[in-house]
């Protein structure tokens, strides 16, 4: 499978979802974070708008 004809979304999310693979981290942490940061960018978004 290759990757070269996805969108950049795809692409980001596989290369995290291998980062953190790799590096072992709970699935339930990673959840947890990942809330976190949609929230961040939810907010950056915002202001961005405002």
């Amino acid at each position: 499978m290759t990757l070269e004809d996805e969108s950049p979304e795809i692409k980001l999310a596989v290369e995290l979802i291998m980062l953190l693979e790799n590096n072992g981290i709970a699935p339930e942490l990673v959840l947890a974070a990942l809330d976190i940061v949609k929230n961040d960018y939810l907010n950056k978004i915002g202001k961005q708008t405002e």
